[in-house]
């Protein structure tokens, strides 16, 4: 029987929900309302976008916003339940996330988990003045998010947590048969007289 390919939303779910429940800075983040999707990188280069969080709400947790002197919001979504409403979209792009070392993909997935605002609300977290998304120094924050690797991987996490992330994306699709997971589109600002 023919493998099923290996899922990679599931893994990488799973995973964040670990770091969740293990890493004090995260214990805001409910996975539930979190989609893990995954796009496929345009370019197949190393360099590059990895990773992105898309936050489905505006600043303070708003649904709505003026732009161009229009009131918009946002299109809403929610799980295959109906019951949980999405608040956020990590997506990772395949295959040049994968294809970085093990560090280094840690560092990405935590890094995107910290954009999320402590409020849990839709909102990015807001750093003080203009840089407000990664702080005055990019170099701080990622030495931030290697702190928070090392005192997740100092707990002794599951090994089956987080093993998927010491494979490429080439030994995934021999070992599997191929990589599969969760695609979502982006999604759309909507003019506000026409949401009603």
């Amino acid at each position: 029987m023919a493998s099923q390919g290996f899922d990679f939303s599931s893994a990488m779910d799973r995973l964040c929900r670990d770091i969740t429940t293990r890493v004090g800075e995260f214990a805001h983040v409910r996975m539930d309302q979190v989609a893990v999707t995954f796009a496929q990188a345009r370019r197949h280069v190393s360099y590059g976008l990895q990773a992105k969080l898309t936050p489905m709400r505006f600043e303070a947790g708003s649904l709505t916003t003026t732009r161009y002197g229009r009131q918009w919001t946002v299109q809403r979504l929610f799980d295959r339940s109906g019951e949980n409403e999405i608040l956020y979209i990590l997506t990772f792009y395949l295959p040049r996330f994968l294809n970085h070392d093990f560090r280094e993909k840690m560092i990405t997935v935590v890094h995107e988990l910290h954009h999320i605002s402590p409020h849990f609300d839709g909102d990015i977290r807001r750093h003080p003045g203009r840089y407000h998304v990664h702080s005055h120094s990019q170099k701080e924050y990622d030495a931030l998010c290697e702190s928070f690797v090392d005192e997740y991987l100092r707990q002794g996490p599951p090994k089956e947590c987080y093993r998927f992330l010491k494979s490429d994306f080439r030994t995934l699709v021999k070992q599997h048969g191929g990589v599969k997971g969760m695609r979502l589109p982006v999604p759309k600002l909507i003019p506000l007289e026409e949401s009603a």
